[in-house]
Formats: structure tokens, C-alpha cells, sequence
């Protein structure tokens, strides 16, 4: 599972940021950031995720699947794989 994580990080890396509704920019790039973090903490960490991480990582996918469906194809696509970067790191923790 570490190496589906690595993989969809990096092509998440890579992918530039898109366009998304104003109204949604601040809490999307947030959810980025947050979900980011926890990526990297899980990668530096030699595959483990702490507790705390894991209900932030839960909050952040429920958010993301209710804003998703507002979304236009490029940025919906780029929020997918942030969604199932979370769901992958929560499977892990388990």
C-alpha cells in the first residue's frame, strides 16, 4: 500500500494546481495542505499514522465528497486523487 501512496503522491506533486469555484478555493486549499501534511508524515514515519492524523484525515474526506460534485473535470480529477490519498492512508492506519 506504501508504494500506491508514494505513486499517487508524486502524481500529485506534479499536477498542477486548477481552477475551482471561489466560494470553495480557500476550504479545497486547505484540504490540500492538511491532507498533504499528513502524506508526508506518513512517508517520513516509515508507513504509520497516528490517531489524531487519522480523524483529521476522515474529516478531510468527507469534505472533499461533499464538494467534489461542484467541481468541473481537471479540478475534480486533482481532488479525486487527494480523496483517495486519504482514504489509502486511513486504510493504513487501520
Amino acid at each position: 500500500m506504501k508504494d500506491d501512496i508514494l505513486s499517487l503522491w508524486h502524481a500529485h506533486r506534479q499536477a498542477a494546481l486548477p481552477d475551482v469555484p471561489r466560494e470553495s478555493m480557500g476550504e479545497l486549499w486547505v484540504l490540500d495542505e492538511v491532507i498533504g501534511g499528513c502524506v508526508n508524515f506518513y512517508l517520513q514515519a516509515g508507513g504509520a499514522l497516528d490517531a489524531p492524523r487519522k480523524a483529521v484525515l476522515e474529516d478531510c474526506r468527507a469534505d472533499l465528497v461533499r464538494l467534489l460534485p461542484d467541481m468541473e473535470e481537471t479540478a475534480a480529477s486533482y481532488f479525486s486523487r487527494l480523496e483517495t490519498l486519504a482514504g489509502l492512508l486511513i486504510q493504513a492506519s487501520d
